[in-house]
């Protein structure tokens, strides 16, 4: 008996080696789940598929060499509906935030024998920049606190929800203290823009867009949660395991896409514009040098760290199944992607970008609608070039600061100006400008009021 089980195993393995490998000579459907107004999830969504890049890389020798690939690209509006599709096997690989992520593989997690592996990062904001809570221009609304007793929207299941979560946890504000609400991020916005909602909390660059808009006002800045913002690509297990090679060519077309954004952001955030429909300003501040984003696929022990943590805030609100995160995280396409492309891994892994050390000197800009953008070392001249511009009645695209505390980049029109002496300062938060203003003898004024200061005019 044994001997006709051990002929019966060796014939059977001899027989799923052809098949093996003309599975490969078949159609090989390649499904993406990504999201056209998540900016954190261009480098593995919107841009590799109008350049190209997955194609670009996928093998095409070997077992692949008479391959024929299908790829479809699913565009949504958040996360959580990528998992879901991804659950349903309509989708092989899912772009996502931090919180998303996490969902998605606790909930793979939770089936018997479905598995997704978490195979890359996108990109990063150390401070937690990305998501933000929003409020009507026109809001009394100033901080967190004044949210108790409040209607607030987010798009439930998405990484600013569950910034929301933490946010309200680390100010003491219950759940049963405010009203949630769940609205998608393009309803959010317009909610926003109407007066209908008294906050809104959004992923990159949602919060961005209303402020560029004139429609919203930031109360709270993801920064301030002391968790970094990071996105990234999961992959359903059995579809890796039977096509390692077209992981590591995804990977190797992410690593690419960072590489495009930069080498020329400007036409970059041109080009997306014309992709997505978010203005090119809106995305200039994350594409740009100075910008919220470092864009780059490694998967650092501080990444690890942090969505244990982001696990255990959705724990705190009973909303998540637990998640193995050794059986969860690996680093092997990412290391073979990165040998073929001839780049030292463990170099990149160990690069650390703090926008608070990285943008500091960095000059400010205006944006002119025909000259392109300049750039300024002090906010005196900054200020004397709009003042200038806008006397010629010239109507400028945007202008750009950065805030004193974390360095993150600000739109010169939405940071909270102070002026001390001859000198100024620009902030995020209406608090720290606050109370910047009391220590150095300064006092709050608008962006009109300072660039007024250098008009000819005046």
């Amino acid at each position: 008996m044994l001997m006709k089980l051990n002929l019966k195993s060796a014939l059977l393995a001899a027989t799923l080696i052809p098949l093996g490998a003309m599975a490969h000579a078949e159609k090989i459907s390649i499904a993406v789940g990504h999201q056209s107004m998540c900016t954190d999830t261009y480098t593995a969504g919107i841009i590799i598929k109008e350049l190209g890049l997955l194609e670009k890389h996928l093998p095409t020798d070997g077992e692949y060499a008479d391959a024929e690939y299908d790829i479809s690209w699913a565009d949504y509006s958040s996360g959580g509906p990528i998992t879901n599709q991804m659950l349903a096997n309509k989708l092989n690989f899912g772009v996502m935030g931090d919180y998303p992520l996490i969902v998605n593989g606790a909930k793979f997690q939770e089936t018997d024998s479905l598995r997704t592996v978490y195979v890359a990062g996108t990109g990063y904001n150390l401070k937690g920049s990305g998501n933000g809570i929003v409020v009507p221009v026109d809001s009394d609304i100033y901080s967190i606190d004044q949210l108790k007793g409040k209607e607030v929207s987010t798009p439930v299941g998405s990484a600013a929800w569950g910034m929301l979560l933490k946010a309200m946890q680390d100010n003491n504000i219950p759940s049963d203290e405010y009203v949630l609400k769940n609205q998608s991020p393009a309803v959010g916005a317009a909610n926003i823009a109407a007066g209908k909602i008294d906050a809104h909390s959004d992923f990159c660059p949602w919060s961005e867009i209303m402020e560029f808009r004139g429609t919203g006002r930031k109360i709270y800045d993801g920064s301030e949660t002391g968790v970094p913002y990071l996105h990234g690509v999961v992959v359903r297990q059995d579809f890796a395991e039977e096509y390692p090679e077209v992981v590591q060519a995804f990977i190797k077309a992410v690593y690419e896409a960072g590489e495009w954004i930069r080498a020329d952001p400007m036409t970059a955030v041109t080009e997306m514009e014309s992709w997505t429909g978010v203005e090119k300003e809106v995305l200039y501040l994350y594409f740009s040098e100075g910008g919220h984003l470092t864009l780059e696929p490694s998967i650092k022990t501080e990444w690890i760290d942090a969505l244990k943590f982001n696990h255990g805030v959705l724990v705190a609100e009973k909303a998540i199944p637990p998640l193995d995160f050794d059986e969860w995280i690996t680093e092997d396409y990412l290391k073979v992607a990165y040998a073929e492309l001839g780049v030292d891994y463990e170099a990149d892994k160990a690069k650390m970008v703090d926008p608070a050390v990285a943008n500091k000197g960095l000059p400010s800009q205006i944006w002119h609608p025909r000259d392109g953008v300049s750039s300024y070392g002090t906010l005196p001249e900054f200020l004397k070039s709009v003042a200038d511009m806008q006397a010629t009645g010239t109507n400028l695209n945007s202008t750009y600061v950065y805030d004193v505390e974390t360095g993150l980049k600000l739109f010169g029109k939405t940071a909270f100006w102070v002026k001390a002496g001859d000198d100024y300062a620009t902030f995020l938060r209406k608090g720290e400008a606050e109370t910047f203003a009391a220590a150095n003898a300064g006092n709050l004024v608008t962006f009109a009021e300072a660039v007024a200061e250098f008009s000819t005019d005046s």
